[in-house]
């Protein structure tokens, strides 16, 4: 009874957010009061769907805040994650990032026919991607920030810039920050986003080779934790159980806080893409142990570093369209 309690407590204090701040610091056509008269019940609909959702299931949060990360690095935060294959259009989804990992697409899918009953052909799914990462901050115990808004869908995907454009588990820490780079973030937000993994699961496929073959030598990566590493090779076998899950997190896997940086100090970092923030660049190893110091200050960039991603060559005005159905473009 308490749980439930404290998630409709969550819950109403999602909806009492304002969902309009028109202010031009937002950066372009965006801005948070988009919808304000054309569906001012945007919000609420996203809000409620996605509370539900996380209600069922915990992991689903990190799944949506991943699916706008993985739209956004890709032709611009415009949706295109979202299309399947058809004529000619071949889905990001079948990119090695994404398949078999990407998930929550059905609840992207119950607040566009939710938000199509209530203001048909008016909010894009780019920006249910956007809203629905924002409301997953929160219901997990994150920080909150005022979404911009006005995004609209493109009409294609790219294969070729899902697999290129984000950044793998066993990448060096300058090929994922060159990735961050090529998308306008520098050194502070790649750390800062880097945090979202203080939430959600990975796969054995994605951190292996840190335990049996990190540089190809046959040798385990030794800057990860022997007990940690110990751990994790009981749950990961050297080869088979490609889809079996770790945590990202093992001190608080379901909250989002600042112990994913402590983690790090501590060498307990799962993916080679998270340890790398400590151990292999100055910079980034200050603002990782300033984020373990301070809870405040991580949710304050984490915040300013979402609208920044959001805004990464969003369609506006005439260009794209807003679809009916977030898995195809209008006929």
């Amino acid at each position: 009874m308490a749980r439930v309690s404290s998630f409709l407590f969550v819950l109403s204090l999602l909806c009492v957010l304002p969902l309009c701040l028109c202010d031009n610091s937002y950066g372009g056509k965006l801005n948070p009061g988009y919808y304000a008269h054309s569906c001012p019940q945007a919000g609420e609909i996203v809000r409620s769907v996605v509370a539900q959702a996380v209600a069922r299931e915990t992991r689903m949060a990190a799944s949506l805040m991943r699916l706008h990360f993985h739209d956004c690095f890709v032709q611009g935060c415009d949706g295109s994650l979202l299309l399947d294959s058809s004529g000619r259009i071949v889905s990001e989804k079948s990119s090695n990032p994404n398949s078999k990992s990407a998930r929550g697409f059905e609840v992207v899918d119950q607040i566009k026919a939710q938000l199509e009953k209530e203001c048909p052909g008016t909010v894009s799914c780019a920006d249910i991607l956007t809203l629905a990462a924002r409301d997953s901050s929160v219901l997990t115990g994150g920080p909150s920030w005022m979404v911009p808004l006005g995004r609209r869908d493109s009409r294609s995907a790219s294969l070729s810039g899902s697999n290129n454009n984000i950044p793998a588990p066993n990448n060096t820490f300058q090929t994922i920050l060159s990735k961050f780079n090529r998308q306008g973030l520098d050194v502070t937000d790649l750390v800062a986003l880097s945090g979202s993994h203080t939430i959600g699961f990975s796969r054995c496929t994605s951190f292996r080779q840190r335990l049996y073959n990190q540089s190809g030598n046959g040798r385990p990566d030794m800057t990860l934790e022997q007990s940690f590493a110990a751990n994790l090779r009981q749950k990961c076998p050297r080869s088979g159980g490609d889809q079996i899950l770790s945590v990202l997190d093992i001190v608080s896997a379901a909250k989002f806080d600042n112990s994913y940086f402590k983690n790090l100090i501590e060498n307990m970092g799962l993916l080679n893409s998270d340890q790398v923030l400590f151990s292999s660049n100055d910079k980034s190893r200050e603002l990782v142990k300033k984020y373990a110091e301070d809870q405040g200050e991580f949710f304050e960039q984490f915040a300013e570093s979402m609208i920044k991603m959001g805004n990464i060559s969003p369609l506006t005005g005439s260009s794209g369209e807003i679809r009916k159905d977030c898995r195809k473009i209008n006929s």
